[in-house]
């Protein structure tokens, strides 16, 4: 079994197994991790949006990418909150995917307190937490190289849980780590520092995905589940947090102590990712010899769900 994430990437898999048939009128299920890009879709649910478009969307709650991944390969889930880099490796390994709109996430690399790092320069050869071969590494490996460091200069460790990630960031058992926000909030709360984020830099290679089998069988449903999705976005925008921050930290299971700290993007409706973005992922995942081809953007990239 290979990960759609390749925080456990085999490239010597050739074909995935064929997902179980969903029966018509089975809800539609996406995975969802502990970050602020989940934050629309939370918030959706629980204030009844996709009641009102009339579908039944469930969501599952991810630890990790790769438990995310799997969840998505098996055919438990039928999208999730991922990454350009995971749309390329489940198609690479012969499971079809496709990316239907972006997603609005910050990914921060930090410092431990007391690491005395203050700058990017002063990452090399300092243990960095990441997840490997997923959007952390590559946010990682894209914010050092801004800074000419070579990401063979780090020490990356590997974590691929975000909460343990986190721990291990503020015991001291690492020097940095990449995380996303809210934990990346928790994490500066607590101590830390923020050396550089994606949103300075602009990168953002955050987005919605599907299967093809719900893309085919589900279609009504995820145009029904996006109008939901810009209506809660609209919410997020016309609201001040304190009046949906409870809600949040309740149904992502995001810890107490990020009530007053987080910081949240701004959302914006859903639409396509960026060519630059898209095009930037594949040549780092070609270089780094993680996939078989450079997947162009109009192959793994879906648009007609959007209005």
């Amino acid at each position: 079994m290979f990960s759609l994430s390749a925080c456990s990437k085999n490239n010597s898999t050739k074909t995935a197994p064929e997902a179980p048939q969903k029966e018509k009128g089975s809800p539609l299920v996406i995975g969802v991790l502990p970050d602020v890009d989940s934050i629309p879709l939370i918030i959706a649910e629980a204030k009844g949006y996709f009641d009102e478009q009339g579908v039944e969307v469930r969501l599952e709650h991810f630890k990790s990418a790769m438990e995310r991944d799997s969840a998505l390969q098996s055919g438990k889930i039928d999208g999730a909150v991922s990454d350009i880099l995971a749309a390329a490796f489940a198609n690479d390994g012969g499971f079809k995917v496709k990316i239907t709109s972006l997603t609005n996430g910050t990914y921060k690399l930090l410092a431990g307190k007391g690491k005395n790092i203050d700058a990017v320069e002063k990452m090399k050869g300092k243990g960095i937490a990441i997840s490997k071969n997923t959007i952390i590494e590559y946010a990682t490996d894209k914010i050092l190289e801004k800074y000419g460091v070579d990401p063979n200069e780090v020490n990356k460790v590997v974590v691929p849980q975000i909460p343990t990630r986190l721990e291990m960031l503020q015991n001291g058992k690492v020097d940095a780590a990449t995380l996303p926000d809210p934990l990346a909030s928790v994490a500066v709360k607590n101590g830390a520092k923020v050396i550089e984020s994606t949103d300075r830099l602009g990168i953002n290679p955050g987005v919605l995905l599907f299967s093809q089998e719900a893309i085919e069988q589900k279609g009504d449903e995820i145009k029904a589940f996006y109008k939901a999705y810009n209506k809660a976005v609209e919410f997020l925008n016309q609201n001040e947090k304190s009046s949906y921050i409870d809600i949040i930290i309740e149904k992502a299971g995001f810890p107490e102590d990020v009530k007053d700290i987080i910081s949240l993007p701004e959302y914006t409706k859903a639409k396509l990712p960026s060519k630059e973005d898209f095009d930037g992922v594949m040549d780092w995942l070609v270089k780094k010899g993680l996939v078989k081809k450079a997947y162009s953007f109009d192959e793994l990239v879906d648009g007609r769900f959007l209005e």
